[in-house]
């Protein structure tokens, strides 16, 4: 009874890292874009890794600390050296936080209830009445499949246009449940060779793979957008590119395919989580390198490509 009680209570809720308003590449028009905490994947470059954890957590932001030491006095919680708190636990930090004049000291993420979250959606449904909408991310939302599932379902019925972006790396079960009620899919397709993705994104491709191909050949199809994050060295390569959309194309040929360029300022927000960025420091791909990609992704036989 207790374990089913917890179930519920995890079903109803959702932990949610950010909210985006005006958000204008995560699908069409002005969209509210909702971060869903949790993911499955370890990418060595990943732009959000403050949504890895399932966990809420508590987070330091050095910059708005003035060092005034209120934190010292929660022993259990905080050990306070070289000027700044160390957090020794992640059970209850509520009273840390309330503490904490500046703001510095912060839980990583929100709860939100069906209701609370459907209300916050709301506030922009003035905008979406011209293209836009609320798209899903992550982390990854499938992690909080049930939950997601219900959102999508209350956004439906109040007429809210509907996106998601995914790894695919969830069961087809989930998939299935999800489909009806998006309006918009967006599907990152990184690297194609399976070692390669394993080491670089700690999971093996085959089941996003098997996703995509169920996906591409379902009555959904055309809601379906594949994307590779273009990241140099790892999946920014002549072959791998051509291997995705070979493999695209004889799945569907009327596939819709993008590219999305390097985004080199995610690696900032590792040191709120306390990770090691993954890649050295790279810039973002210039026209003509986009351009040579664009052709690339052209000759191994796309049709439906999506340019910035």
């Amino acid at each position: 009874m207790k374990l089913l009680k917890e179930q519920l209570m995890k079903i109803s809720k959702a932990l949610v890292f950010d909210i985006k308003r005006f958000a204008i590449h995560d699908g069409s028009g002005l969209r509210t874009t909702v971060f869903f905490k949790g993911c499955p994947l370890r990418c060595l470059w990943c732009q959000n890794p403050e949504g890895l954890n399932t966990q809420r957590q508590v987070i330091y932001f050095k910059n708005k600390c003035i060092h005034c030491r209120c934190c010292q006095q929660f022993k259990e919680q905080i050990n306070y050296q070289n000027d700044r708190p160390y957090f020794q636990n992640h059970q209850d930090f509520d009273q840390v936080i309330k503490t904490c004049p500046s703001g510095a000291i912060q839980y990583d993420s929100q709860e939100y209830t069906l209701d609370k979250l459907m209300n916050k959606i709301k506030e922009d449904e003035v905008f979406f009445q011209h293209g836009g909408g609320v798209t899903f991310s992550g982390g990854e939302p499938f992690m909080q499949g049930e939950f997601l599932i219900k959102i999508l379902k209350r956004c439906q019925k109040e007429k809210i246009h509907t996106a998601i972006e995914t790894s695919f790396y969830t069961s087809l079960e989930l998939i299935k449940k999800a489909l009806p009620y998006l309006d918009l899919v967006y599907i990152d397709l990184k690297i194609f060779d399976e070692q390669k993705h394993q080491a670089c994104t700690n999971v093996s491709s085959k089941l996003i793979k098997e996703n995509i191909r169920y996906v591409l050949q379902s009555e959904y199809k055309d809601k379906v957008i594949i994307r590779t994050p273009l990241i140099p060295t790892m999946s920014a390569t002549d072959e791998n590119i051509h291997q995705i959309v070979k493999f695209l194309i004889q799945i569907n040929p009327e596939v819709k395919y993008e590219m999305l360029n390097y985004n080199p300022l995610a690696s900032a927000k590792y040191e709120l989580v306390n990770l090691k960025y993954g890649l050295e420091s790279y810039q973002m791909f210039t026209k003509q390198q986009m351009k040579h990609f664009y052709d690339v992704a052209l000759q191994a036989g796309i049709k439906n490509l999506i340019k910035e």
